[in-house]
């Protein structure tokens, strides 16, 4: 009987053991996201030297998740157009510029920084009244696009917008703040 009781658990744990045998617990998709105001999923880096932290998270098949920010690496595109700008080297109306040391950074710790003084977001205006709206209401004129990249997955794009100059809103600011 004792010989029986010891076999049932030898096989029970050699079941247990290989159920798992051939699989792997690997990296299924990336998310990107941040801590910063958005409106709508999209952010705004607001003010001079505004900042947004940017949080990458690794996503595996297996359910768990892993913050992989620090060795991830970030790719911005820069779409639209400046609305209104304070920095003479970045005309209104304006292409955004590519990201540069001087326009829109981030560290390797996934830290934003937005540098140059420019606009990329203005406040609707009354159809009736061609007056800006107020409360604000914000649409993008321009934006970057981020991008998060890890053990060759590539995460979903994120709308960062510059918010560091006065736009057309009654009560000044750029963006939501």
């Amino acid at each position: 009987m004792k010989r029986t009781s010891f076999l049932a658990l030898f096989f029970g744990a050699i079941a247990l053991f290989t159920t798992s045998c051939g699989t792997s617990d690997s990296v299924k998709s990336l998310t990107l996201s941040s801590n910063g105001s958005n409106s709508g999923g999209f952010y705004n880096l607001a003010g001079v030297d505004g900042t947004l932290q940017l949080v990458v998270i690794a996503n595996y098949h297996s359910g768990k998740t892993v913050v992989v920010t620090t060795d991830s690496t970030f790719a911005m595109v820069p779409t639209g157009t400046i609305y209104t700008t304070a920095d003479s080297a970045f005309p209104a109306n304006g292409p955004l510029p590519a990201p540069a040391a001087n326009t829109v950074t981030i560290s390797k710790t996934g830290l934003m920084t937005g540098i140059a003084a420019i606009c990329t977001w203005v406040d609707l205006t009354d159809p009736t009244t061609g007056k800006a709206l107020d409360p604000a209401a914000w649409a993008y004129t321009g934006y970057y696009q981020v991008t998060a990249t890890y053990k060759g997955f590539s995460s979903q794009p994120v709308g960062v917008g510059m918010g560091i100059a006065e736009s057309n809103a009654p009560k000044g600011g750029c963006g939501p703040a």
